[in-house]
């Protein structure tokens, strides 16, 4: 009952800062929506991306990483930021100089309308699955470990989750999203350091026997140099965790939405340097107290469960760290999931108004109603798409979000990179079936290597998914441009 109370008295605070930014009389207009009017304090925004990003999918599978693959995840993150620094020196720049609202009408100048749709498809398809299978977690979790004794079907805890979602979004949008974001980020990390120190105190361990407890544990290996046919291999993890920021942020409306709202270029900068340093100190702290949770299962004979996923919520609900870590887990899955899907769910909304439906086009009024009813319609998909997700079948969720992105992600890798990189006319009536095509090469390639050559491919999938859009590209282009877009 304390938990279910708990959870309202959240909603209140973000119903309230909603109230709060949602007045004034610009405050329901698409500006607002789309852009928050270009007024967002980029420590704001950048404190909420964090947020954002973690999601709450990261939550309760980074924790239990280090069982199966020690703290090699830390290989991912190191490229993370790189990845950041290269979105914040050649993509942002671009984005602002065009003044773009959505980031895929560079495409549509660039390349051409098919080139445009394609991208903002291909956009929409990877959120909304994405979205899907990380609030299909946290849903999974409220009902086996929160709302367990209620009989309540998942179904219909995930339309009550994006019903909540819609509610302190539908109004002022991206604008009302860089508040609630910073709100629900410092519940998450506040919730993980809480959490990190109750189980250090079940271990009896002060903060620097802790810390010297993890380095000398079996499970603190982070960089493999010598596996070349490991997924864990530095040199491939690293190099995908760059690309996988570029396309996941850099090319991602979602991501790329709250920078745009900041007031300059060069606070949007700043705030993605801040918010992607933070990444490494904060999965540092996730993979810490996996080993911790080892160590303390070990210590009280826990049988711990099978999936990964599982560690964390079955420790923290079931009384073995004690009712306060229940209700900080709690806030903290909550706050991570929906500090990502209102994001993704606005982002969706602008994108389907602005790249497809053209509303900065259209009449005042005309354009806020198609707006109001792309939100809702959306919002009931998401919920049809968590009840379907159940079918997805992987170790960790993660695991299966970078999976997609690596599938859905690699075309619009392609196509930036055609724009950016080349000045040769791409034929544009062939993208929609270029970008088609390469996604299915690259399963029948996976399955070729794993076949014939026992290798498995890992995130590199996305590069390998990249080129093969840019190449079909290049190859169906005539000439050069005499002047193109560039970065």
């Amino acid at each position: 009952m304390l938990v279910i109370v708990t959870i309202i008295i959240y909603f209140a605070l973000l119903f309230g800062i909603s109230k709060i930014v949602g007045r004034g009389e610009q405050s329901n207009s698409n500006h607002a929506f789309f852009k928050a009017e270009n007024k967002s304090p980029w420590f704001i925004v950048a404190f909420g991306m964090i947020g954002a990003t973690i999601s709450g999918v990261t939550f309760v599978s980074v924790p239990g990483m280090p069982r199966a693959i020690d703290m090699t995840y830390m290989q991912l993150v190191i490229g993370f930021f790189f990845g950041y620094i290269f979105v914040a020196k050649l993509l942002l720049p671009l984005y602002y100089r065009l003044g773009l609202t959505s980031i895929y009408t560079y495409l549509e100048q660039r390349i051409g309308p098919k080139a445009y749709k394609t991208g903002s498809l291909f956009f929409l398809l990877s959120r909304m699955l994405g979205t899907a299978a990380k609030l299909y977690l946290v849903c999974l979790i409220l009902q086996h470990f929160v709302f367990n004794n209620l009989d309540i079907p998942l179904w219909l805890i995930a339309a009550v989750a994006v019903a909540l979602v819609w509610v302190y979004t539908h109004q002022s949008g991206i604008k009302t999203i860089v508040w609630t974001d910073a709100l629900q980020t410092a519940c998450l990390v506040l919730a993980l350091i809480a959490i990190v120190f109750s189980v250090m105190q079940q271990l009896n361990l002060s903060p620097t026997e802790a810390y010297q407890t993890i380095r000398e544990s079996s499970h603190s290996r982070i960089f493999i140099f010598d596996d070349w046919m490991s997924k864990q291999n530095f040199f491939k993890q690293f190099i995908s965790g760059i690309f996988i920021v570029i396309v996941m942020t850099g090319l991602d409306q979602d991501m790329m939405q709250k920078n745009l709202t900041c007031r300059n270029l060069r606070d949007a900068q700043k705030n993605m340097y801040s918010y992607g340093f933070a990444f490494i100190p904060l999965n540092l702290l996730f993979l810490g107290l996996g080993i911790l949770l080892i160590m303390l299962s070990a210590k009280l004979n826990i049988e711990l469960p099978t999936k990964s996923d599982d560690i964390l919520p079955m420790l923290a609900t079931q009384g073995y760290l004690g009712e306060g870590v229940t209700i900080l887990f709690t806030i903290g899955i909550i706050a991570a999931a929906f500090s990502n899907s209102d994001s993704a769910l606005t982002s969706m909304t602008t994108s389907v108004c602005v790249d497809l439906l053209k509303t900065e086009e259209q009449e005042t009024k005309v354009a806020i109603r198609k707006r109001n009813i792309t939100h809702i319609g959306l919002s009931v998909l998401l919920v049809i798409c968590i009840s379907l997700v159940d079918i997805m079948n992987s170790p960790t969720v993660i695991d299966a979000i970078y999976v997609i992105a690596s599938y859905t992600y690699g075309p619009l890798l392609g196509m930036f990179a055609f724009g950016l990189l080349t000045k040769r006319i791409a034929n544009d009536n062939t993208i929609p079936y270029i970008a088609i095509a390469s996604p299915i090469l690259c399963y029948l390639l996976g399955i070729f290597t794993s076949s014939y050559w026992s290798y498995t491919m890992g995130y590199e999938l996305l590069m390998i998914n990249g080129l093969i859009t840019f190449l079909g590209l290049y190859i169906g282009s005539n000439k050069s441009l005499t002047k193109t877009i560039t970065l």
